[in-house]
């Protein structure tokens, strides 16, 4: 006995949505935005979030735009690089206030804590070390924590 229409009409269907699913994948390993993905495919938002409802396919979804993602970080850096290479000033510094520990940013804190007619507890006194050198991890001969660097 055949099939009726509604069943030839669902594995179309399934089908269709494979070869899409495949499309999708594929496109998004090169370019990482739905958006553009799908415009490139033949389809839409609204049915790439429709076939994400897979769990399976969102796994893939998102193993597929995290391999674009790290593409596209190469290729930036690849061209961060030429720019360096052409003495771009601005790319040399981008890149070493991101990449060297001498040329990062840097924060500085100061500040006093007054409390009227009140003192600490040996217990409060010791959280705080222990918060400032957690936050700034130097510590001075003298016992003091400070984010400079030490004497």
């Amino acid at each position: 006995m055949g099939k009726t229409n509604g069943e030839k009409g669902k594995e179309g269907e399934q089908m269709k949505d494979k070869n899409i699913e495949e499309k999708l994948l594929n496109e998004l390993r090169i370019n990482p935005v739905i958006q553009v993905a799908v415009k490139k495919v033949g389809t839409s938002r609204a049915t790439y979030y429709r076939l994400r409802k897979d769990k399976s396919f969102a796994k893939k979804a998102d193993q597929a735009i995290e391999e674009g993602v790290k593409m596209i970080c190469d290729m930036a850096e690849s061209q961060l690089i030429s720019a360096i290479r052409d003495r771009n000033m601005t790319s040399i510094i981008f890149w070493l206030k991101n990449r060297h520990p001498a040329y990062k940013d840097k924060l500085e804190l100061e500040g006093r804590v007054s409390l009227q007619n009140e003192k600490l507890t040996p217990e409060q006194e010791e959280k705080i070390v222990k918060a400032l050198k957690l936050g700034f991890g130097k510590e001075n001969k003298n016992g003091n924590v400070t984010n400079r660097p030490r004497d």
